[in-house]
């Protein structure tokens, strides 16, 4: 196991805002450098720099993030891209490396410039003329490779979670995240200008009731904006925790697991079981949780299936109330979850889905 000494994040800014500029290193090394700073470690301690980034499109994103941030170059970066799970993947990662003994500190998270990403286009052997595409392939099945909304929607009929119930999970999410702004600002590393998530906002009923359908139930007032952001966290081996006396979570476990791929909601919620059960622990020994809020339905269904505490699961407010910049997104519901635990002690934890059917479970303690 180890132990997280400081976890910083962005402020996280709806693509195309203040953030527009920069590129996902941009958005990373600021961060970096504030949570080796909050760590009280130098660079020459860093041993590996993991980054989930799902939108960069090729080289070694955390080879850039490292070298923005000004670390050794002797650090050569790791990148993972399992989409939305990506940034929650890197610090699991780092923890099984630390924890095998394969090093002593490693910074992990996420970073993602949805403004910046590359254009990807399908090409063809016939010669045909190059495709532009958005969305890619999640399975090789294109009959069970839905539209991420329209799965969302699939998800709140086959549960019975209609509109309403969705319009009340964001407009409860951006109210808890308008009265944490100033705890918030706390954990931000301030860019740009930028201190507090730029989206959130006084969400009304009425409001949501006026926004168009994107796919049955699930309307732009219910589903998360594309984001543009970063969040890291410093793990260290035990030698290195023990001399610190700040601000501290250790990491007792996490899963990633896949599911139905046509039902990506859904998969977080094994992954959540088997964490607490490898733990020994139920829902109910969970004093707080940060369950992504990509669709409003899918935090619904993960709440009730791992069976939490609607009143201990995203008290700052979610994904809904910021964006969702989708290498970067679990790193920030960890970076949350570290933070909110120096408040209620105990037990944490979050989760997160990704297109295609996987999802990820992370268990901190304080």
């Amino acid at each position: 196991m180890s132990v997280i000494l400081a976890a910083r994040r962005t402020a996280v800014v709806p693509a195309g805002g203040a953030f527009a500029a920069l590129s996902f290193y941009d958005l990373a090394a600021p961060v970096i450098q504030a949570c080796l700073a909050d760590a009280g470690l130098d660079a020459a301690q860093v041993d590996e720099v993991i980054v989930g980034n799902a939108l960069g499109a090729g080289g070694n994103p955390a080879r850039l993030c490292a070298l923005a941030a000004g670390l050794p170059t002797q650090v050569a970066g790791l990148s993972i891209d399992r989409q939305c799970v990506s940034g929650m993947d890197a610090i699991l990662l780092a923890d099984a490396l630390i924890t095998a003994g394969r090093a002593d500190v490693i910074i992990a998270g996420g970073a993602e410039s949805t403004s910046r990403r590359p254009l990807r286009m399908q090409t063809f052997a016939d010669g045909r003329t190059p495709v532009p595409y958005d969305q890619a392939a999640f399975t090789p099945w294109p009959d069970r490779d839905p539209d991420m909304a329209q799965a969302a929607d699939d998800l709140g009929r086959m549960l019975g979670i209609d509109r309403a119930a969705q319009d009340a999970w964001a407009v409860e999410s951006h109210a808890k995240a308008r009265t944490a702004q100033a705890v918030l600002q706390r954990e931000i590393v301030t860019l740009a200008g930028v201190t507090q998530d730029a989206f959130t906002r006084s969400l009304s009923l009425k409001t949501c009731a006026r926004a168009q359908p994107v796919a049955g139930t699930i309307t732009a007032a219910n589903a998360a904006v594309s984001a543009d952001a970063a969040g890291f966290v410093i793990l260290v081996s035990d030698r290195i925790a023990a001399g610190f006396t700040g601000a501290k979570a250790r990491v007792v476990g996490g899963r990633t697991l896949g599911g139905r791929p046509d039902m990506p909601g859904t998969a977080p919620i094994a992954a959540a079981q088997e964490t607490m059960q490898m733990a020994g622990l139920k829902s109910t020994n969970i004093n707080t949780a940060e369950i992504m809020e990509a669709y409003a339905v899918q935090a619904i269904a993960c709440v009730q299936g791992i069976g939490l505490d609607p009143a201990r699961v995203n008290i700052g407010g979610g994904a809904l109330a910021r964006g969702h910049p989708i290498g970067a997104s679990g790193a920030i519901n960890a970076v949350r979850l570290f933070h909110t635990l120096q408040k209620t002690g105990g037990h944490g934890l979050a989760a997160i889905a990704a297109a295609g059917g996987i999802g990820t479970a992370l268990l901190l303690q304080v």
